[in-house]
């Protein structure tokens, strides 16, 4: 994770020593971090920066797990990771358990450059998302929704990137997105990062551009996104997109590994 990595690379018959630090996973000095977590720690997620959603109630997308709180088997900080864990077990009424944690309440902001880390879980059936929701939210999609990463298992390697707007979402088939094929997401850590403007949003991984959503209309009901957004982080079972092909239960437990969550200030 947070270590060098040394390639011996033969050039021409001379062995070249080529040390790569990671240069791109230490926090970037030039720009002012407004917020982060880097995951330094073990056991429950900080308490000072995570809320938790809680409950089995499909969350409108029909999603088959039951969200847990404070429970080491659905969301630990272990390694220098957060694991969001997945497993199959019954738990008050659902046969699955996982979570979700949002900053929301302890940590939002108004543009910026989100970036995180993470290596993704497989199989059909699972769900993740790195996304972000207004801290006022009233109606949902009116007041906005972007999602950095969404990656649903029966479509191995097909990372999503979307907004929804009242004008925009999928409820009404007007929904803004693209899709970039990450063929190693869930073998290797990729980072996921959203940069935030009053004009645009732009939406990359590792440093590759693949959506961007620009503030065209100039109205809210295709822009909401000039007011403060909270982060989310969660690993769904099934649900009407994660689902659509089933859940192979022989996949369980599936790990969701986030190595940072960075939030830096527009240059």
């Amino acid at each position: 994770m947070k270590f060098q990595h040394i390639f011996h690379i033969i050039i021409g018959g001379t062995l070249v020593f080529s040390s790569l630090n990671c240069a791109s996973n230490k926090i970037d000095s030039s720009r002012k971090l407004i917020w982060n977590d880097e995951f330094n720690y073990k056991g429950l997620p900080d308490s000072t920066k995570w809320n938790y959603d809680v409950g089995g109630d499909g969350y409108g997308n029909n999603e088959a797990q039951f969200y847990t709180k404070n429970r080491l088997e659905n969301a630990r900080v272990e390694n220098g990771n957060l694991v969001i864990e997945a497993k199959k077990e019954n738990w008050e009424k659902n046969k699955y358990t996982s979570a979700r944690l949002l900053t929301k309440g302890k940590f939002s902001f108004q543009y910026g450059t989100v970036e995180v880390r993470a290596k993704l879980p497989k199989g059909r059936g699972s769900w993740p998302a790195i996304w972000m929701m207004s801290e006022n939210m009233k109606e949902w999609p009116d007041d906005g929704e972007l999602d950095i990463m969404e990656h649903v298992g029966f479509n191995q390697g097909y990372i999503h990137a979307s907004v929804h707007t009242k004008k925009y979402n999928h409820i009404i088939g007007t929904q803004k997105t693209d899709t970039l094929f990450v063929k190693d997401a869930c073998e290797k850590f990729h980072i996921y990062k959203a940069d935030w403007t009053p004009e645009k949003i732009d939406v990359y991984i590792d440093d590759q551009k693949f959506f961007t959503y620009e503030n065209k209309e100039k109205t809210y009901e295709a822009w909401p996104f000039d007011q403060p957004y909270f982060i989310i982080l969660n690993l769904a079972v099934g649900g009407f997109w994660g689902g659509k092909e089933g859940i192979d239960d022989t996949i369980f437990p599936q790990k969701y590994y986030i190595d940072y969550v960075r939030v830096y200030e527009n240059k």
